[in-house]
């Protein structure tokens, strides 16, 4: 039999995947339904950050910047809605990277936050506020407790 499949226009996906799942033997679910990923909220969230600052960078500024997430809190609005304020900081190495990512009258920053934020509503399911820090912490990468703090500590374990 004969598939075609094409992704990008939606053919033959779902007949793929019944394919597949002819193949694959049962087995007991590793995690609840609920559990979208096995990395903590921070994790997600700062990986979410940082893409949108390569994304939009490009070139310019290395592959040399971490994301902290520093503080996440569900706030309740006047109009009884909730929200969640996130506080994050991007780590880079040198202050032209940090003039980069700011950008003129902080231009950058704000696509990068309005880019990261539009996917983090999407993550959490709804508002986020998103606050964001450029902080130049020099050879961090060259140093294990700054690896550790910035959550590369399993690279080391």
């Amino acid at each position: 039999m004969e598939l075609i499949v094409s992704a990008s226009q939606g053919e033959g996906c779902s007949e793929l995947v019944d394919m597949a799942l002819n193949f694959l033997p049962e087995g007991p679910k590793l995690y609840d339904e609920e559990t979208i990923c096995d990395q903590p909220l921070d994790n997600l969230l700062s990986d979410l950050v940082r893409e949108q600052v390569l994304i939009n960078t490009r070139e310019e500024v290395p592959h040399s910047v971490a994301v902290k997430i520093e503080k996440i809190e569900e706030m309740k609005r006047k109009n009884g809605k909730s929200l969640t304020a996130i506080l994050a900081t991007i780590i880079v190495e040198r202050s032209t990277q940090k003039g980069i990512l700011i950008g003129k009258k902080g231009s950058m920053l704000k696509i990068i936050g309005q880019s990261a934020r539009s996917n983090m509503s999407k993550l959490i399911d709804g508002k986020v506020h998103l606050e964001l820090f450029v902080k130049v912490v020099p050879n961090w990468r060259k140093k294990e407790s700054r690896l550790i703090e910035f959550g590369y500590e399993e690279d080391f374990r």
